[in-house]
């Protein structure tokens, strides 16, 4: 194995990219495998994770017990949990603000359920994407000072708000629970929990809203239950919440290391239950029955919860998650499937034209592409530009004008950190809000600034435009099709939950013949191809998704007989009551 050349010589594949091999170091392969009487492909894997053997045992399980750190290393977390207890026992009316991503709503259901468990009165508010735009304004605050709330908890949002948090200084208490980076201090308000404010030394960074809310929610019930308040009541069950801190974490892409593991293992765990009626009406309403997973959660779950507050009413997410009517639930899911249906139309609307302007700009070198239509759907702009992202291998920025303003949202891709970007074009004037981190960021501007806020990035940006035209792929092994079994799939199963920081492992079948294939589903864009090695054998079922043209869907489908490697993840797939091996492409080369 040339572990220095491109991995099986592939330069270039089917699918534009360059396989490269992701490996780690034999020594601390084989010591993980020995020590834990682990298969050698397990060790493997997880050397080149970078988990060393100190350390498999906690990543092949993850528990509370051992990851979830004291809450108390936050700055401002004890500040946060003696108001929230004192709330408690006063029982008090506290309004939770949240924000109309799948982390705001998961962040803000959470400290909702707690809250109101623990006996307050509590109201909440989402804002709405178009009219007030994203985080605490000044008239919502009001609104929920004037229902009689004294103690406000901003979720997901409020770090870059302390003008519109001033404006209830004196006649509220508020709480920020937050994870957004910030640019200075901290608004001047009772507590900034946040990991990522500058002056927070946790290296809890990586941590999303609702695992923060989680730790928040810990540190409260800890200090009642000092103060003796669960002497004469039954304490909050803080790990039924955890189906929200994992749908959370996996949808805001956040690494799945560390306690992120453990949040989500147990999440999961405590989702498979069904206990919260929201959740699981949108599991039967999706249809989603194999065992649950990050999948389920990133591509079933969380888009239709973000759905609505991209196009739809903003806090309907929330509400359905808050839910214990299932009735009330189903009716809820049901309408967000609709919404979500929506979305998908208006994002296609979108994405073609968007997808040949950007192919102009590559073409012609350039390092970010900045795109801008009329009247399209600002909830929708940062899913185009995550196509374009995937597409061309640059940050990609995309913006709907309207009114003379352009208000748009972009995606980086590793290595670019496109949110100090736009941050910097808006203290240079170019923009009029802005803000965001290394991959993603948000921003509005006067439509005739775009050119000089597409000069500015290029220029800012300008090592993208050495970038290869498709990002290479990590190949962490070879298997021969007759060797792409139950079992090997049931042991790379044990390096789940994979996601963002533990993506699933990618292997190469190696001189795969394609025996069949045709397109499935109600739109054709599956492949759906039964494999067999040179030599004959069992034949494997492979699927290739978002398949409608290309070289890589006509080599499937041409059925030549030629062998070619192909790319993907190995799956145990339950269907009917039996389990099969599923290979799932993620890129092919001909040999």
């Amino acid at each position: 194995m040339n572990e220095s050349g491109p991995a099986l010589g592939v330069a270039r594949s089917l699918g534009g990219r360059r396989w490269v091999w992701r490996l780690g170091e034999d020594r601390v392969a084989l010591g993980i495998a020995q020590r834990l009487a682990l298969p050698e492909i397990v060790g493997r894997l997880l050397a080149a994770r970078g988990v060393g053997l100190d350390a498999a045992t906690d990543f092949l399980e993850p528990t509370l017990r051992a990851l979830l750190p004291d809450p108390s290393i936050l700055i401002d977390m004890n500040l946060a949990a003696d108001r929230l207890a004192r709330a408690v026992k006063a029982g008090e009316t506290v309004g939770v603000f949240g924000d109309y991503d799948v982390d705001g709503a998961c962040s803000a259901a959470l400290m909702v359920t707690l809250l109101r468990g623990l006996g307050c009165v509590v109201h909440h508010h989402v804002p709405d994407r178009m009219k007030e735009g994203y985080g605490p304004n000044a008239r919502a605050l009001r609104g929920l000072v004037d229902r009689g709330v004294g103690l406000i908890v901003c979720v997901d949002c409020g770090t870059a708000a302390a003008d519109a948090l001033g404006e209830v200084r004196g006649e509220a208490d508020v709480i920020v629970l937050d994870h957004h980076k910030a640019e200075g201090a901290p608004p001047a308000i009772l507590a900034t929990v946040n990991p990522n404010r500058l002056d927070d030394s946790s290296g809890l960074g990586s941590l999303c809203a609702a695992g923060i809310a989680f730790l928040t929610a810990v540190a409260t019930v800890r200090v009642l239950r000092r103060q003796g308040h669960f002497v004469t009541s039954r304490e909050p069950d803080l790990m039924g919440l955890l189906d929200l801190v994992a749908l959370a974490t996996v949808c805001d892409v956040m690494p799945l290391t560390g306690v992120n593991r453990a949040l989500v293992c147990q999440g999961l765990k405590v989702m498979a239950r069904r206990g919260r009626p929201g959740i699981a009406a949108l599991l039967d309403v999706t249809q989603a029955r194999d065992s649950l997973s990050t999948f389920t959660c990133g591509f079933a779950l969380g888009p239709r919860i973000n759905a609505a507050g991209r196009i739809s009413e903003a806090d309907m997410g929330l509400r359905l998650l808050l839910s214990d009517d299932p009735a009330e639930a189903m009716v809820l899911a049901e309408r967000l499937d609709s919404v979500n249906r929506q979305r998908q139309e208006v994002e296609a609307g979108m994405l073609e034209h968007a997808l040949h302007e950007a192919g102009l700009q590559a073409d012609a070198g350039a390092a970010v592409l900045l795109v801008a239509g009329e009247a399209w759907h600002p909830g929708v702009v940062g899913i185009v530009a995550g196509r374009i992202k995937e597409r061309f291998n640059r940050p990609a920025c995309v913006a709907g004008i309207a009114a003379g303003l352009a208000k748009g949202s972009g995606r980086s891709v590793t290595g670019i950190d496109l949110g100090a970007a736009v941050i910097a074009a808006r203290q240079m004037g170019i923009l009029a809000t802005g803000g965001g981190h290394a991959m993603a960021a948000g921003f509005s501007l006067p439509t005739d600034r775009i050119g000089d806020f597409r000069a500015f990035l290029n220029e800012r940006l300008a090592a993208a435009s050495a970038l290869p035209g498709a990002a290479d792929l990590p190949v962490e092994g070879t298997v021969a099709v007759q060797g792409a079994t139950i079992e090997l799939a049931r042991q790379l199963e044990r390096l789940a939950p994979f996601g963002a920081g533990n993506e699933e492992p990618t292997l190469v079948l190696q001189r795969a013949r394609v025996v069949r294939a045709d397109r499935v589903g109600k739109e054709g864009n599956t492949i759906r191809a039964f494999v067999e090695g040179e030599g004959g054998g069992p034949r494997l079922k492979a699927m290739l998704f978002r398949a409608r043209e290309g070289a890589l869907s006509d080599a499937l489908l041409n059925r030549s007989g030629l062998p070619m490697h192909l790319a993907g993840h190995l799956r145990a797939e339950a269907w009917n009551g039996s389990v099969t091996p599923g290979f799932f492409i993620s890129d092919a080369a001909m040999v």
